[in-house]
């Protein structure tokens, strides 16, 4: 075993500002370098396919405990998936596989699970659960969802706006259109370069905001929040916004269309978490007219060409349909981003214990790939 510290991720709160951009970057370049292994045999010419490069290897022989009491689809498609590309296996282990919880402890569970396997990622219910399991595993500990915080997500998030920054790049008639530098050979596209944006969060604070409330700001974007007075953002998660500064960049207050004045992108998520069902009826009454449509961003003076994300499953409720299956929606991009994003945390969580920004290989080597 190594003898260095065990590196764990519970939040984006916990990296730098060059650690996340490391992972995202890392995501866009094993989505490129991965996708083309995953085209129906001979759809490449020879030339090309002679040509391929495989995506990291970090976990060849390595096996990564799914430990997940909370039921999943994105999160569990994603992870077993993208441990098969980078050359390993993904593990579940679901709350009625093993004795975690009826005849066995965290402690001990942690022991023999990062004694068989080389990192666990784990979605859970209260987020002390994954605080004790990091305290005492072996190996690496990712969050794959607690109650306080979702990082995975918003990876997923960033990596989407990303791709599509030139959905919200500002117009400059003194750039002529054939200006874009080509791709030397052998090379993966850089990912783009966002601007600043204004991104409203309309619905629950839940762990899905948290890790943007930690994250967007430090990036160089605003948020706007709305939500009932009732449901704000924890003491333990606020402190943390403040300690980071983050603050100075989010606008609060109970208004929907107020929080959407100026919006780039507009972001909700369940108002009902799974544990919740029993405040239903509340939660329902409490918000509405929280719902995303046209009208409440049209009437709180969203930027005309504004763009739509949700972390799924939706309900009718919380987005209308015309929003969620139109041109506005990213919601399937993103979806389909958890894959990448949550391979480059497990390539360099698990495969390689390192997100340090400076950490470089060539990308044309097989290893870097």
């Amino acid at each position: 075993m190594a003898t260095q510290a065990v590196p764990h991720l519970m939040t984006l709160a916990d990296l730098s500002v060059p650690q996340i951009r490391r992972l995202i970057d890392r995501s866009h370049h094993l989505k490129r370098t991965s996708l083309p292994w995953l085209e129906p045999q001979g759809s490449l010419p020879f030339k090309k396919q002679s040509k391929l490069r495989l995506p990291s290897q970090s976990l060849f022989n390595k096996t990564i405990a799914l430990l997940f009491s909370k039921r999943s689809t994105r999160t569990r498609l994603a992870a077993e998936t993208g441990a098969m590309l980078l050359g390993g296996r993904a593990l579940f282990l679901g709350k009625e596989d093993i004795q975690l919880g009826v005849n066995e402890n965290v402690r001990d569970s942690a022991r023999v699970i990062g004694g068989m396997c080389q990192g666990i990622f784990a979605r859970v219910g209260e987020h002390k659960e994954i605080e004790e399991l990091a305290q005492h595993s072996p190996v690496p500990v990712l969050n794959a969802l607690s109650s306080l915080w979702h990082p995975t997500q918003i990876l997923a998030d960033l990596l989407t706006l990303h791709e599509n920054a030139h959905l919200f790049v500002l117009p400059d008639p003194n750039t002529p259109a054939d200006a874009r530098k080509p791709v030397p050979k052998g090379r993966v596209e850089k990912l783009s370069e966002l601007r600043p944006l204004t991104v409203a969060y309309v619905g629950d604070s839940a762990n899905v905001l948290h890790d943007m409330l930690v994250t967007y700001p430090r990036l160089g974007h605003t948020l706007r929040v709305a939500s009932p007075a009732q449901y704000r953002a924890p003491p333990q998660v606020w402190d943390r916004v403040v300690e980071l500064g983050c603050d100075k960049r989010i606008w609060w207050g109970a208004d929907p269309k107020e929080a959407v004045n100026g919006a780039d992108v507009v972001v909700t998520d369940t108002w009902i978490s799974m544990g919740q069902e029993a405040e239903k009826t509340e939660r329902l009454k409490a918000f509405e007219g929280y719902q995303v449509t046209e009208e409440l961003c049209k009437l709180g003076g969203a930027n005309p060409d504004w763009k739509f994300l949700h972390c799924l499953p939706r309900k009718p409720d919380e987005v209308d349909d015309e929003v969620f299956y139109g041109p506005r929606s990213l919601v399937f991009y993103e979806a389909d981003n958890r894959k990448w994003t949550i391979m480059a945390a497990f390539d360099l969580l698990f495969g390689r214990w390192n997100i340090s920004a400076d950490y470089n290989v060539p990308l044309n080597s097989v290893e870097g790939s």
